[in-house]
C-alpha cells in the first residue's frame, strides 16, 4: 500500500515552523508545526481546540478569506494543518504570522463557546491558546521561510 505523503517526511529534522506539507491542483496544504515531533512536548486538547477556534475564525475573516478551505489539529498534538486555494507561500507566511498576533493581542471571549456552537464547548481556554501562539509566532519570527521540511525522506 502507498504511504500517504506526511508519512515520507522524515519528522526527527522537523521543527516549529511553517512547511508545505502537499499540493494538490490549485489546493497548498501547509505544515504550521508548533512543537518538535517526538520530543515530549505536545499541546494539550484545550490548548489545540482553543487555537483551533480562534486561528479558523481569524483566518477566516483574513483577506485571503476566500481561499481558505480548511485549518485544523494534527492528531500527533504538535501542530495544525492550514488548506489554501493558492501556491503564493508569502502571502499565506504573512497571513499566518498577522493571524497569530491577532489571537496574541485577542481582548474578549474565546469564539464559539456555547453548546449551540461547539461539540466540546467547555474545553476552550484563551490564554493558553494566546501563549501558544505566542511561542509560535516567535519562532516564525525566528526562523527563514523555506517551506521545505528538514531532513531527508522517512
Amino acid at each position: 500500500m502507498k504511504k500517504i505523503a506526511s508519512f515520507t517526511v522524515d519528522h526527527r529534522y522537523i521543527t516549529p515552523g511553517l512547511y508545505i506539507s502537499r499540493i494538490d491542483g490549485d489546493i497548498s496544504t501547509y505544515d504550521l508545526r508548533f512543537t518538535k515531533p517526538n520530543a515530549g512536548e505536545y499541546l494539550d486538547n484545550v490548548t489545540m481546540h482553543s487555537v483551533e477556534h480562534m486561528f479558523a475564525t481569524y483566518v477566516r475573516n483574513s483577506s485571503l478569506a476566500d481561499s481558505i478551505i480548511y485549518f485544523g489539529p494534527m492528531g500527533c498534538r504538535t501542530g495544525f494543518y492550514l488548506l489554501v486555494r493558492t501556491h503564493d507561500n508569502a502571502a499565506v507566511f504573512d497571513l499566518v504570522k498577522d493571524v497569530l498576533a491577532q489571537i496574541v493581542a485577542h481582548t474578549g471571549e474565546m469564539f464559539g463557546t456555547t453548546e449551540i456552537e461547539c461539540g466540546n464547548y467547555r474545553e476552550l481556554c484563551v490564554e493558553s491558546a494566546k501563549v501558544a501562539c505566542k511561542m509560535y509566532l516567535d519562532a516564525l519570527n525566528a526562523g527563514d521561510k523555506n517551506f521545505d521540511y528538514p531532513g531527508g525522506e522517512a
